[in-house]
């Protein structure tokens, strides 16, 4: 048996408002090896973003390239724009014994789960719809109607995600320390050798 240890892919997704982004980024703070996954995108890089370490910019040719040759762990379509997860940086990260956050949503979940299923799958799920829309009215970033939008969605995606079996875990983030905590508890049982 190698001495390396394996990491692990870790997929948090959730309903926008439920507190994913707050989750991940204590994860990361607080575990050694762990990192984010970069995803490519077709939309224009903004003027802070470089590339390769906010997202790989990519042709929307290069873009259906990656598709045909199977090179995305998940991709999906956004505001017009595509988003995927190319799998080899990511799986080679794995293989180096880090831990990779990717914070995606629950069609790419599905698609991380059917193409890596030892993948740690977790949802994060607001206490109450009336917290999560509280929280998106905090945000103070949207229009109403998007709010209703985003409200709307957030049913769906919690509905496909306790149906689907997509998600080995489900943790109500009430208190985001307590919510950290129970994903970091969930990685040191699943990451412990057999």
């Amino acid at each position: 048996m190698s001495d390396q240890r394996r990491g692990k892919l870790v997929v948090i997704s959730g309903p926008s408002g439920a507190g994913k982004t707050s989750i991940c980024d204590e994860v990361l703070r607080r575990l050694p090896g762990s990192v984010w996954s970069v995803s490519a995108t077709t939309r224009p890089k903004r003027g802070h973003e470089v590339d390769g370490r906010h997202y790989f910019f990519v042709s929307d040719e290069t873009f259906t390239r990656m598709i045909a040759d199977e090179e995305f762990l998940e991709h999906a379509v956004y505001l017009g724009n595509r988003y995927g997860t190319p799998r080899k940086p990511v799986m080679d990260a794995v293989a180096a014994g880090r831990t990779v956050l990717m914070e995606i949503d629950v069609q790419g979940g599905a698609q991380v789960a059917r193409r890596a299923p030892e993948s740690i799958r977790i949802f994060v799920l607001p206490p109450t719809m009336e917290t999560l829309k509280a929280r998106l009215e905090g945000r103070r970033t949207e229009s109403e109607a998007l709010q209703q939008k985003r409200l709307a969605e957030a049913d769906g995606e919690i509905g496909f995600a306790q149906s689907s079996g997509c998600y080995q875990f489900f943790i109500t983030n009430d208190i985001l320390e307590d919510s950290v905590q129970r994903v970091l508890d969930i990685l040191a049982r699943e990451t412990q050798p057999a």
